[in-house]
């Protein structure tokens, strides 16, 4: 699903009415929209206590709509209007609203709320203690364009956004105070936004890559991974991405790593190695290299995967202590597929800067070490961030604090060169669609163990399920 900044959706809104959309036709349908969306989820209107708040801008015209279509069609218990401008009273009686629909502010706000508006979003925040609210577009007082606000900001129970999502609607923490989000459309031709670079992942990007397998398959048509990690005293890191891989689909996964003595028989084992000649030796005939889960800091494996970076043919997705072996390297991946997955700390690494600057813009921060190195990002963490080097972006909305555990890493390490082995025409979508899965396979399993009694390897037993619900496969 798109994600547009505001000001591609200022644009989309001058080209509609280009187009012949009068900018009374957008306001209309979007009351509209919203209205519908109130008799939907409060039903029976006539049983609310509603007051709608209106700034002085467009915002503010959609919520004067909205008034007047609950007025018109659904005759609520009690229905009034606070404007900002002119200063509308609060009266005591007001005070029992059982529904709030907040239009003071919308995407165009630029810099924190002031003023009559301020105090009339706090009104919204405490006055009103019995009132589900609903937000027109976006939340008052919330940036579009950032996951951060400089301000305060309305609480919204839910928010009913017009034409596509904004980036608060996707990104952290903002996207935790918007409730249930609806996209609704107003009259905007897809056209004009099919080529915005931000995306919000869903399930009908990658269905397809789920359809069932011909029935004359063997292992040979669904890649082999291998992966290299696993120093002595960390070969469970390497063994979980392999799992991770043969659990996505992967034909065949090789660990290469500082033991032969693995609890699972599926996976083949091969020594570490131990040079970058000696990796492309055991890298001969395979499908994907995932590099790095417990590889450890050695010398040797330093310049091994600094050289693999920017030689090896295969496709590489490359974690944990690979990517501390390239901070403060500079490289290029050229036109071979390199997909880096750090949390905040290896990204700081990376980027040479601090946690904290990279969580403030963590979009901005994937997609510029992506351009820089010319390799995918997936920035792990809260809506994780998948960044392409031709300037395209996800954002990932599934997961759980449950996966705040370790070896988590490692299974989506092995998740993403799984799908890789398997579908190396659709590498975009193989990305996205492993690290979706990844996430809702944690979903699935804290709300089953609990989010305290989740483990990595908990995320591949409820895969399948994850698998189901997104392919919706029929047999």
């Amino acid at each position: 699903m798109k994600v547009l900044t505001a000001a591609e959706m200022r644009e989309v809104d001058r080209r509609t009415i280009e187009l012949g959309t009068s900018n009374e036709t957008l306001m209309q349908n979007a009351g509209q929209r919203v209205v519908e969306f109130l008799a939907d989820r409060f039903a029976p209107l006539t049983e609310q206590r509603i007051v709608v708040f209106c700034g002085k801008g467009n915002n503010g015209g959609d919520g004067l709509v909205v008034a007047r279509e609950l007025e018109t069609h659904f005759h609520p218990r009690s229905l009034d209007i606070v404007r900002a401008e002119p200063a509308d009273e609060i009266t005591p009686a007001m005070r029992d609203a059982t529904l709030v629909v907040d239009a003071l502010l919308g995407t165009g706000l630029q810099g924190p709320a002031r003023g009559r508006t301020l105090e009339l979003i706090r009104e919204i925040n405490s006055g009103f203690p019995l009132a589900k609210v609903v937000a027109v577009d976006i939340p008052s007082g919330m940036p579009s364009d950032s996951g951060q606000s400089e301000g305060e900001f309305a609480r919204a129970d839910a928010t009913v956004t017009f034409t596509a999502l904004k980036i608060a609607h996707v990104t952290a923490p903002n996207c935790d105070g918007m409730g249930e989000v609806r996209v609704a459309d107003i009259g905007s031709p897809p056209a004009l936004y099919k080529e915005a670079q931000l995306n919000s992942t869903e399930p009908s990007e990658f269905r397809y890559l789920f359809r069932p397998r011909p029935k004359e398959s063997n292992k040979g048509l669904y890649g082999h991974v291998l992966v290299v990690g696993g120093a002595p005293g960390k070969s469970g890191a390497a063994e979980m991405s392999g799992l991770a891989a043969l659990r996505s689909g992967a034909g065949l996964v090789t660990v290469a790593c500082s033991t032969q003595n693995l609890r699972h028989p599926e996976l083949m084992t091969e020594a570490l190695p131990q040079s970058y000649d000696a990796l492309v030796k055991t890298a001969a005939h395979k499908t994907v290299l995932a590099v790095g889960p417990g590889l450890g800091s050695d010398p040797n494996h330093v310049a091994l995967v600094r050289r693999l970076a920017v030689e090896i043919e295969q496709a590489a997705v490359i974690d944990a202590d690979g990517l501390n072996a390239l901070a403060g390297h500079e490289w290029q991946a050229g036109n071979r597929l390199r997909v880096l997955t750090p949390h905040p700390g290896e990204m700081a690494r990376l980027c040479g800067t601090s946690v904290t600057d990279v969580q403030k813009e963590r979009l901005a921060a994937s997609r510029w070490f992506s351009a820089k190195c010319g390799a995918v990002v997936v920035l792990k963490g809260n809506r994780t961030v998948i960044a392409i080097p031709d300037g395209r972006a996800w954002i990932n909305p599934t997961g759980s604090p449950g996966m705040a555990t370790g070896g988590t890493g490692e299974i989506l390490t092995g998740l993403i060169a799984g799908m890789l082995a398997q579908f190396p025409a659709a590498p975009v979508e193989a990305i996205i669609a492993a690290v979706y899965l990844h996430g809702l396979a944690g979903e699935i399993g804290a709300a089953k163990l609990t989010e305290q009694c989740l483990i990595a390897t908990d995320l591949l037993i409820y895969l399948p399920e994850a698998i189901r619900a997104c392919a919706a496969l029929s047999h």
